[in-house]
Order: C-alpha cells, then sequence, then structure tokens
C-alpha cells in the first residue's frame, strides 16, 4: 500500500473538512481561512503523526483549536452595547459642491481664447509641465508662461465663476 502524501490527504478529505470548518464559523470565507490555517498545522506535524487513519480527527482538533483561540483573541475587541455607536462625520468639502466648483470652472475655461484654453489644459487638466506644453504645441515655455498667467487673470476676473463657486448661480452644466 502507499503511503498516504499530505496532498492526496487534502484532495480526498478537504470537502468534508471544509464542511467541518463552516459548523465552526459563520461566513464561508472564514471557514476557508480557518481550514488553511488547520492543514498548515497538520502539514507541519505531518512527519509526526503515526496514525494517518486519525487524520481527520487530528484535522478537527486543529480547526476547534484556532478558531477557539480566533474567538478568544475576539472576544477582547468585541463586546455587546445597547446602542450602536454611529462615526462621526468626517470634516471636509461636500463632493456636491466640489462637483459645482468643478462644472463652474469648465464653463469658465471654455470662454478662454482656444489658444490659452489649450494651455491651460494640457497644464491643468493633463498635468504637463511649462516644457511639455510648450512642445506639445510647438511654443516657447515663456509663451506658455505668460498665455496662462493671462488666462488665470481672466478665470480670476470670471463673475460667473465667482458666482457659481459661491453657490448664487450654479446652472446645470
Amino acid at each position: 500500500m502507499t503511503p498516504l502524501t499530505f496532498t492526496s490527504y487534502v484532495r480526498t478529505r478537504g470537502p468534508v473538512l471544509l464542511r467541518t470548518a463552516r459548523s465552526l464559523t459563520a461566513n464561508p470565507c472564514d471557514a476557508e481561512d480557518l481550514l488553511q490555517t488547520a492543514l498548515t498545522k497538520t502539514y507541519l506535524a505531518w512527519e509526526r503523526i503515526e496514525d494517518h487513519r486519525a487524520l481527520d480527527g487530528y484535522v478537527r482538533r486543529a480547526l476547534l483549536n484556532t478558531r477557539t483561540s480566533q474567538w478568544r483573541k475576539r472576544k477582547i475587541d468585541e463586546f455587546a452595547v445597547e446602542d450602536l455607536p454611529e462615526p462621526e462625520p468626517l470634516p471636509g468639502p461636500d463632493p456636491a459642491e466640489q462637483q459645482a466648483t468643478r462644472d463652474a470652472m469648465w464653463r469658465a475655461v471654455l470662454k478662454l481664447p482656444a489658444r490659452q484654453r489649450a494651455m491651460v489644459v494640457l497644464r491643468y487638466y493633463e498635468d504637463l509641465s511649462e516644457v511639455q506644453t510648450a512642445e506639445v504645441l510647438g511654443v516657447s515655455v515663456g509663451t506658455v508662461k505668460s498665455a496662462v498667467s493671462r488666462a488665470l487673470a481672466k478665470l480670476r476676473e470670471d463673475q460667473q465663476l465667482a458666482a457659481d463657486t459661491r453657490g448664487e448661480h450654479v446652472k446645470a452644466a
């Protein structure tokens, strides 16, 4: 008779042992983790286990001991309370307001002359450097710097953009 290998044991008995692990946990993923841990312990002790007919008992004991150990560790962290604590809202900008600001900004960018708009889009929407923007457009870096500076000044002076970002006249894009 050929000796039983760990791999052949896991192939033949794995489904049965997984059912046992599932009976010890509420979550199928936790059951798979539990079985994997128990099988790792079994693999490490494989040479010391003299009677391979008792392997199921050994693995079941490893499953139970591992689950008990996990339960004890979690017991410290978990406790019952009357009311569930609500997480404090994280301080930060409102996503709807952020989107309204982006929309207003884009409408203002669309009002810029084509050349300035192209430079602003490449610099700030595509995140290219001044040198890269100049190369893409076939102009000098100085031209990019001055055109972007003028475009930003126009955006700062745009009354509709100022009103939209204050929420006074926000319209759908």
